[in-house]
């Protein structure tokens, strides 16, 4: 399958450089001209990478890779005119995942979106998730705690192992409730919290080694 990568750019020669470049090496390639249809196209639509300026109409760079990384993990490089420390650190700060000065060479960025998308993508475990003395076999839809067997309802497992695939990584709840009800999800936005209560019940009572943790204001981590 080829895969699909966002550019939002509003320089239309850039913007028809890449398309035609990126396009030419095999990748499918959608296109956004301002902030606002990034955000849009990058919420609704599933991408493996996106290409983002920095300087961009309706919404700045730095706004659209927020509310993306606010519900999705999908890989995200800028791409910006603005070389300097304080503008990277920012960038990388806001969730961005590389970032990549202008004016480029167009190999030097073929062969960072490669490194970025072999570095990023998903090991393989053979179905087995864990952390700590926890462990989730997707295959088998089995949970393990310190050879104790977990009873989870069907979505109870989705947010565990929703929270085990991103061990480590702060979820807020919008992430949590986009990742496992679905975009299209209409009903009240605390069943998150309901049901991390629940998980917390089955997978964290009786241990003294707390793994769920909540972040106050902020959202839930798994840590291993």
């Amino acid at each position: 399958m080829r895969e699909r990568v966002l550019i939002v750019e509003d320089e239309a020669a850039m913007t028809r450089l890449l398309e035609l470049e990126l396009g030419h090496v095999g990748y499918d390639v959608v296109i956004a001209y301002d902030g606002i249809a990034g955000v849009e196209k990058g919420l609704n639509e599933s991408f493996d990478l996106i290409l983002l300026d920095l300087n961009l109409p309706g919404l700045s760079g730095i706004e659209v890779c927020k509310r993306i990384r606010a519900v999705k993990d999908t890989p995200i490089m800028m791409l910006t005119a603005r070389d300097t420390v304080i503008d990277r650190v920012h960038g990388l700060d806001t969730g961005a995942d590389d970032y990549v000065a202008k004016p480029f060479a167009i190999e030097e960025l073929l062969a960072r979106m490669r490194s970025l998308l072999r570095r990023l993508q998903p090991k393989d475990e053979g179905g087995v998730l864990s952390a700590k003395d926890l462990t989730l076999d997707v295959t088998a839809h089995r949970v393990n705690r310190a050879g104790q067997e977990i009873e989870l309802s069907q979505r109870e497992f989705e947010l565990l192992q929703c929270l085990l695939v991103n061990k480590n990584r702060l979820l807020n709840r919008e992430a949590l409730l986009n990742l496992v009800w679905g975009y299209s999800y209409e009903g009240e936005t605390n069943v998150v919290d309901v049901y991390i209560r629940y998980i917390r019940m089955k997978v964290d009572d009786g241990f003294e080694d707390k793994l769920i943790h909540t972040v106050r204001g902020a959202g839930y981590i798994l840590r291993d």
